[in-house]
């Protein structure tokens, strides 16, 4: 992988308040939920908040296999993970995530029963920008010197 490839990983990663969570849903069909996007430091590992009350939550505990996109739509550019989610309802992950403003999702702050945390494992990814499709691992990311992250 490029610098150049990395670099813009990290750009789309870094500047997206939102991306699209791809999973499937109880009756074996795709969906896609666009997610916002709180926390920006990790590759490998990603989170997002959602209601426990939510279909998705239901459906990822029966099939934890899910995508995250990033992208620019008018330039497409975008990045794709690709791992397993895991659903966190443990006061410390949920805590991590808590943002001002949250109580009007979840009136009864971060232990609202119906708060909960969607943790992505990363397996592996594609970058596509140009007519060129980087295929990568996230250890191939990990690995790059601390300069270029």
């Amino acid at each position: 992988m490029t610098n150049e490839v990395f670099n813009a990983i990290w750009r789309l990663r870094k500047e997206s308040n939102s991306a699209y969570l791809s999973y499937v849903d109880e009756e074996g069909y795709p969906v896609t939920r666009a997610m916002l996007i709180l926390e920006h430091d990790q590759l490998k590992t990603q989170y997002l908040s959602t209601n426990t009350s939510s279909s998705k939550i239901s459906a990822l505990l029966k099939n934890p296999k899910a995508s995250l996109y990033y992208c620019e739509p008018g330039n497409f550019h975008g990045a794709l993970f690709v791992g397993k989610i895991e659903v966190c309802t443990d006061a410390q992950t949920k805590a991590f995530l808590w943002r001002d403003g949250f109580e009007k999702y979840y009136p009864k702050g971060v232990t609202d029963p119906d708060y909960c945390v969607l943790k992505l494992t990363v397996e592996k990814g594609s970058h596509y920008h140009g007519l060129c499709n980087t295929k990568f691992l996230p250890e191939e990311l990990e690995s790059l010197p601390q300069s270029l992250k």
